[in-house]
């Protein structure tokens, strides 16, 4: 019987600026935990602090960082890292999560670049994610990121994400559209993909919408609807790791409240579906 914990539990949304109102005024049974990009917050006050820090006492909380840059060439920002700490400890943030890419070189790039696949790399990255690691006092989590070249590439993606993980003793973000838009950008089959990453290593899902460039180039958005096909993965997904925490994510196009709900209701459809298959004691919690 699978008796691991979880940050947190159910379904959770990501905390955007535009979604504060609505949720102000609302209690959504749907909604179980939020997240927020740290870079957007540390050292916010005013009445987007104050909304803030309401919202940390009604719900738990999870950090997706934006600007860690764990394996981009400039020196580790370990003056950013303490700000971090400090965060993650005032707002009592659950689990903090980073993409495993680069996005700087000698200065921000606006984007999230792949990490060579190779041996060199995995040691450069788990160097910086332990250094990470020591200075927050926590393990963290490493998300699985759409790419759509491959530059260097030795190794496989999946050998590739499987060492870092190993040898850097972190966590795994799942992003199950980004194994979906992978598949279709590079080719491979995203379920055997999904189920060659380690369950045990999970600390929660994300799953987003994307848009269709063509048949052979999707584009990781967010800024749309999930589709059946990542509905169908997700379900995959509990499968093979059990009921995790799936967070919801729309960075634009964003819509009424109401219409994000309905969308967290069919991820508490799935998860439940998996739920009745399983022992009461089985199902995860907070």
């Amino acid at each position: 019987m699978d008796t691991k914990t979880y940050p947190v539990h159910g379904a959770g949304l990501g905390l955007k600026r535009a979604l504060m109102g609505p949720l102000a005024e609302a209690s959504p049974t749907q909604i179980n935990f939020l997240e927020v990009a740290p870079e957007n917050w540390i050292g916010v006050g005013g009445k987007y602090g104050k909304q803030f820090h309401r919202f940390t006492e009604r719900y738990p909380f999870l950090a997706h960082g934006l600007s860690l840059s764990i394996g981009g060439p400039d020196k580790l920002d370990t003056a950013f890292v303490r700000d971090v700490k400090n965060f993650l400890d005032q707002f009592n943030i659950r689990c903090y999560s980073e993409h495993l890419s680069y996005c700087s070189d000698g200065g921000h790039l606006y984007d999230l670049m792949p990490i060579p696949f190779t041996e060199e790399a995995v040691h450069y990255v788990v160097t910086r994610i332990r250094e990470v690691q020591d200075i927050l006092e926590r393990r963290i989590a490493m998300e699985n990121i759409s790419y759509y070249a491959a530059p260097g590439q030795e190794m496989s993606e999946i050998d590739f994400i499987n060492a870092v993980l190993k040898e850097a003793d972190c966590d795994l973000l799942l992003d199950v559209n980004n194994i979906y838009v992978n598949s279709i950008n590079h080719g491979y089959d995203a379920e055997e993909f999904l189920k060659a990453l380690p369950a045990e290593r999970v600390a929660y899902f994300h799953i987003a919408g994307h848009y269709k460039e063509a048949e052979d180039l999707l584009v990781d958005t967010h800024g749309a609807p999930v589709i059946d096909t990542v509905w169908d993965l997700l379900d995959k997904a509990y499968e093979h790791v059990g009921v995790v925490p799936t967070l919801l994510e729309r960075d634009f196009n964003i819509p009424p409240l109401q219409e994000l709900l309905t969308e967290m209701d069919r991820i508490i459809e799935i998860q439940n579906n998996w739920s009745l298959r399983s022992e009461p004691s089985a199902v995860k919690t907070r």
